[in-house]
């Protein structure tokens, strides 16, 4: 939702380090400052579920000795190798993912342990700075108004907890080296973990990353291409085991869907996650899970050559990852126009200033709608998203927020039904709501925030929220 002022939580591009510059964790559509330090990496492995680990590796092991052609027994996963050993094995490792990518390794990747404290340590630093950014406020704020997290959601202290505790390793794309934490254990996930690092340092070689996720316009690009680094090399890491187990160097098609469903880990070890809104836990998983989903429909469309054209031509879009047809068909996003302020502010709309704007996108949307209306319904609806914006602007004197945001959809029909939907929404979220007026285009009316007005435009959806009225400011 917020432009370009988190880096990915989900998609954990994290700076640590000395430089004071802001970095930031990007929920989908909302970027959060949440670190200043400056050692630009790509947070790589999520922590994969507990419960979900040990069977796909036993199922993918399995997928392979029926895929595999007649040969020699392979070689069996080692239990828990040494940190040390397991690091000895990075040049061969880098020369197996070259083998699946066609890639050229250029040159070796250094790699070392962090331990756990000193991470946690990086990360509540960089909370402390983040908790008194004007970015780090608008972007809570945003999230607020939506209705996608509670009213008293911290969002600098959560996305610290929730980092120090499902980051698994990371790699650091300026300085061109990769950590594993000491807490990720020394079995097969830290083989998945180091392989994933692998990934991202080969594809650094080959597409700088630090200047790809730079070079993204907008919140949806962002987060398509956070999208891109994190399935690629998700997709990559479990096809190393494939072929590292004998098999072919990609993932079984049969497996994808259960992988995915692993990343994250949740449960009584780790509450934060567990605990965390939808929309936070959906964006921490969804580079890794929809974006190898994506990987895969575009490998099996392409083959190797699919891992140089995410690069060369990146998705635009949430929903391009989602629905890999619309970007192998090249279906871009809209950019719809806003609703003016004066619609439902009047002329108190030059006392607002603009806090932040951005763009949302069908997982925004299909997040906040299953949230409130239904798993089914939001994620078919939200499907027929063709573009969104938002504005977030901030009475000059009252401080208080006023929420504008506009929505395009691919027919008239999935407008309305858009229309009707976020009526619900509406409801759902705010404890009071009281309707002025109500026809087939337009309702108007005052909830929690204050007054509001939603309207219907041939294939558009328009939302204002929040305003006061000039006897509740004074």
């Amino acid at each position: 939702m917020l432009q370009s002022r988190l880096a990915a939580l989900g998609c954990l591009a994290f700076r640590l380090g000395d430089e004071k510059r802001a970095a930031s964790h990007r929920y989908g559509f909302i970027e959060l400052v949440v670190c200043h330090v400056s050692l630009y990496c790509t947070l790589c492995v999520l922590r994969w579920s507990r419960q979900m680990f040990r069977p796909l590796l036993l199922l993918l092991t399995l997928a392979i000795g029926a895929l595999a052609q007649p040969r020699s027994q392979a070689p069996a996963l080692t239990q828990a190798p040494a940190s040390l050993a397991i690091f000895s094995e990075v040049d061969d490792m880098l020369r197996t993912l070259s083998d699946i990518t066609g890639w050229k390794v250029q040159r070796t990747v250094p790699a070392e342990v962090l331990s756990k404290d000193n991470f946690r340590k990086m990360v509540e630093e960089g909370v402390k700075d983040a908790e008194t950014s004007k970015e780090t406020r608008a972007a809570e704020i945003a999230l607020k108004m939506f209705g996608l997290v509670p009213q008293d959601f911290n969002l600098a202290r959560e996305s610290g907890d929730l980092l120090a505790e499902q980051a698994a390793a990371f790699y650091d794309y300026r300085k061109k080296r990769l950590f594993v934490l000491d807490s990720t254990k020394a079995d097969s996930e830290q083989l998945v973990a180091l392989a994933h690092e692998l990934a991202h340092a080969l594809a650094d070689q080959q597409h700088p990353l630090r200047k790809f996720i730079s070079d993204a316009d907008g919140d949806e690009q962002s987060t398509a291409r956070q999208a891109v680094i994190e399935g690629q090399a998700s997709w990559l890491s479990w096809a190393y085991l494939s072929k590292r187990t004998g098999g072919p160097g990609e993932v079984p098609k049969a497996l994808v869907d259960r992988l995915a469903e692993g990343a994250g880990a949740s449960g009584d070890d780790f509450p934060v996650f567990t605990q965390a809104p939808l929309y936070i836990r959906e964006s921490l998983t969804f580079p890794y899970t929809e974006g190898m989903r994506f990987q895969d429909v575009v490998y099996r469309e392409l083959g190797t050559g699919a891992f140089d054209r995410v690069f060369r031509d990146p998705p635009r879009s949430t929903q391009h990852i989602m629905h890999p047809q619309t970007y192998l068909m090249g279906r871009m996003p809209t950019k719809p126009v806003l609703p003016r302020l004066e619609e439902t502010a009047g002329r108190d709309a030059r006392r607002f200033r603009i806090l932040t704007d951005g763009d949302v996108g069908e997982f925004d949307y299909g997040v906040l709608l299953r949230q409130y209306i239904g798993e089914t319904e939001g994620r078919t609806a939200a499907a027929h998203w063709r573009g969104g914006v938002y504005r977030l602007y901030e009475h000059k004197q009252a401080k208080y927020p006023v929420l504008a945001h506009s929505s395009e959809w691919d027919s008239p029909e999935a407008a309305r039904t858009f229309f009707e939907l976020y009526q619900r929404v509406l409801r759902a979220k705010w404890k009071k709501l009281e309707i002025a007026t109500s026809s087939a285009v337009q309702v108007t009316g005052t909830g929690d925030n204050g007054r509001f007005s939603l309207r219907l435009d041939g294939a558009t959806v328009h939302s204002i929220e929040g305003i006061q009225s000039p006897e509740r400011v004074r």
